[in-house]
């Protein structure tokens, strides 16, 4: 099947290039718009939870309540002298009426929590006009250099949720330009070392240009039928050009092979070329596309919009290196290896080179070997054990941003938890009395230093707590139990609702929905691993040794991102703390990008299984074959993550460095340790399958030619 696209897309490359360069110029004029059409940096919420519930009826009976700005106002003297009293509210007063619909401020609400401890300090909570999102960010835009005019001595800085998610928005569009400036130059001198020459070093990084633009388009269309967060860009971006250079890389380093072929025409270069390479892309892209597809489970629109934009970039990498790329290479044939650089080595041996010397040194002594790297692997992961979960707030922002800064004075100056109180939302009862018991079991409950009502109308009243605890501690989320363990008054409902509750709801929610994500993507990668090389053990196989160095992964990021060790040179500040939906993220996309180099190794394994009947041979050849290129691809890969790490969003920061992580486990203790030990100890079973999935394979595998089907049980050798 592979083979004959291959010599179609060579019949017809001129044209197949001409629809590819007027989908490139449409994505260029078209695609690039996504900038405006993304939602903010929202959508961590879990739908349909008690905290969403609460925050829901609070709207509809009580209107909106919540901090869209928060101007943090500081000076030599206290609230209490006047002047500062009027610089605020002259402030205020002067911005128009038509972008702020509500200010609150200390002298309004004679709350104690709009004062600093100090009292040289305080705050005004706006609420913003506009019917949606898009209208409160417009709103805010248009008033925002007025929020820092305010005379008397005082310094204003802008915080509140609006104003978190405009900086963010903004932060993601610049890190983007920057982290594709940074990457291009080095990626294209790293090409050109790995293939000597500067025709083939330029076929990936094109691949990889369309990449981004196309993921840009897919992106910008998928806005049109669900919401897309505004982080969906950098991830599918870096995940697009990262995975678009690994195809590019594995298609030019086969055809270069091919071509080299005594007597070997382009189009049979291209036929064979597209018969393994290709085919091993188009395994490798279905698997990462199905890992994402198991993001599409969960309710958390972050994750949602994740999974939809992930699943087309793969595609969209899928498509330019199975059509674009196999086209250019057509038309350049030998040319290939013009504008050399340095001469080419010749090809090394089946097994006689360094990295089939590792693979016989490993197979000699599996079982030392299989201990070793799993007992690392586990190691590694064991810091994920003690895991602290928290949401996503201003702290994601650089350090110094107005925001952060607004955030970390509230936390730091103010009374705890003032503007992120656990909120119990009271419907179906106007009795005062049994509202105000209930009010007070609330507020005797340890740890809750304060219950207020904050709203009430009818039979709905809001009850804000105040309490010691930081708000993404395991003694907070405990709270927030007991405070759903209080009976509500007799005939009514409670629901309790705020930031560390919205916490607690995505736990439970994740937790729910992982065992049909194990479901969905193990059974998946299952299938298309059994139908690809026709085993039962080799799929099992790959699953487990994903997880092992996923949890490795995972023990690193608490290593670093909630510990804080190495936060220096990365430029963050640690919060102590992990939103529930990034590890979620990064395993869809890790667990789909590990079997990329899997299945890209136990391609020529089986290629060369096919050909020798030899395990230990077959496993020694297809490492050595692939061990250059696999780290080729993975230091390529680092290097895009590397460039998208840089960005000034902590949790965006987070992923990239996750995955430069498992990338490098996976290309090196995995790929070059623990597979060899593993496939030498299960010999010819690794290749084995019961009879009727031996039919089935024969009947429907994904191979080319002639290749036999596996063969029942022989002893392991």
């Amino acid at each position: 099947m592979f083979d004959r696209w291959g010599r179609w897309v060579h019949r017809r490359r001129r044209w197949v290039l001409a629809v590819a360069g007027a989908a490139l110029v449409f994505a260029a004029v078209w695609g690039t718009g996504v900038f405006g059409a993304l939602t903010s940096s929202g959508g961590f919420d879990t739908p349909g939870s008690q905290s969403a519930e609460a925050a829901r009826i609070a709207e509809r009976d009580l209107g909106r309540d919540q901090a869209d700005v928060v101007v943090l106002y500081q000076g030599r003297t206290t609230v209490d002298d006047p002047s500062f009293r009027t610089s605020v509210e002259g402030a205020l007063a002067a911005l128009p009426s038509d972008k702020v619909a509500k200010a609150s401020t200390f002298w309004t609400t004679n709350a104690p929590q709009f004062v600093s401890r100090d009292r040289k300090a305080t705050y005004a909570v706006l609420q913003l006009a506009g019917s949606d999102e898009a209208a409160r960010e417009d709103a805010y835009k248009a008033i925002r250099d007025d929020l820092t005019e305010v005379g008397g001595g005082l310094t204003a800085k802008v915080g509140g949720a609006v104003g978190t998610g405009v900086a963010i928005n903004e932060r993601v569009s610049s890190d983007i330009g920057r982290a594709e400036g940074m990457a291009m130059p080095v990626l294209l001198v790293l090409l050109v070392l790995i293939f000597g020459g500067l025709v083939s070093a330029s076929l990936p990084l094109l691949v990889g240009g369309l990449a981004i633009l196309g993921s840009f388009t897919a992106l910008h269309a998928l806005t049109y039928v669900t919401d897309v967060s505004i982080f969906a860009v950098n991830i599918t971006t870096f995940l697009g050009l990262g995975l678009a250079i690994d195809y590019g890389l594995f298609m030019v380093s086969r055809f270069r092979e091919e071509i080299g072929r005594d007597g070997a025409t382009a189009e049979d270069a291209l036929a064979a070329t597209m018969a393994t390479a290709g085919r091993t892309v188009a395994v490798s892209g279905v698997t990462v596309a199905v890992s994402l597809s198991g993001l599409l489970l969960f309710d958390q629109n972050f994750l949602v919009s994740m999974g939809y934009g992930g699943i087309a970039t793969v595609l969209v990498c899928m498509a330019g290196a199975l059509t674009v790329l196999p086209a250019l290479m057509a038309v350049l044939g030998p040319k290939v290896n013009a504008l050399p650089i340095r001469r080419r080595r010749a090809a090394a041996g089946r097994t006689d080179g360094w990295w089939g010397r590792v693979a016989r040194s490993v197979m000699r002594r599996p079982v030392v070997y299989m201990v070793a790297t799993m007992a690392l692997l586990l190691a590694l992961g064991a810091p994920f054990l003690r895991i602290n979960w928290g949401g996503v707030d201003a702290k994601v922002l650089p350090d110094g941003a107005d925001a952060r800064v607004v955030a970390e004075t509230l936390e730091a100056r103010f009374p705890r938890n003032a503007t992120s109180p656990i909120e119990a939302v009271v419907t179906g009862t106007s009795d005062r009395a049994a509202v105000q018991a209930y009010g007070a079991r609330l507020d005797a409950l340890p740890g809750v230093t304060d219950a207020a009502v904050t709203g009430a109308k009818g039979t709905t009243t809001r009850i804000a707590l105040r309490y010691d605890a930081d708000p993404n501690s395991g003694a907070a989320r405990d709270l927030v139990q007991r405070v759903r363990d209080v009976p509500p008054p007799p005939g009514a409902r409670a629901h309790v609702g705020g930031q560390t509750a919205d916490v607690v709801d995505q736990l439970s929610s994740i937790g729910a929905t992982l065992p049909w994500l194990a479901v969905l993507v193990g059974g998946a990668t299952f299938l298309l691993l059994f139908l690809a090389f026709g085993s039962v053990l080799l799929p099992l196989k790959a699953i487990v040794m994903n997880m092992l160095s996923l949890s490795a992964t995972f023990g690193a990021v608490v290593l670093v991102f909630q510990d804080g060790h190495l936060s220096g040179p990365l430029d963050f500040t640690a919060t102590g703390a992990i939103s529930p939906a990034m590890p979620i993220l990064m395993l869809a996309m890790l667990f789909g990008i590990s079997m990329d180099y899997e299945v890209f190794l136990l391609s020529r394994v089986r290629e060369q299984y096919d050909l020798t009947g030899s395990n230990t041979a077959a496993v020694a050849s297809g490492v050595q074959r692939t061990g250059a290129i696999i780290t080729s691809a993975a230091l390529l890969f680092i290097v895009v993550i590397g460039a998208f790490a840089t960005s000034g969003i902590t949790f965006i920061k987070m992923t990239g460095v996750g995955m430069a992580v498992a990338i490098l486990l996976d290309a090196t203790v995995v790929r070059a340790l623990l597979v060899p030990a593993t496939m030498r100890l299960l010999g010819r079973a690794n290749w084995w399958a019961p009879g009727p999935l031996a039919r089935l394979y024969g009947r429907y595998g994904i191979r080319e030619g002639d290749a036999p089907a596996p063969s029942r049980l022989e002893p392991v050798g």
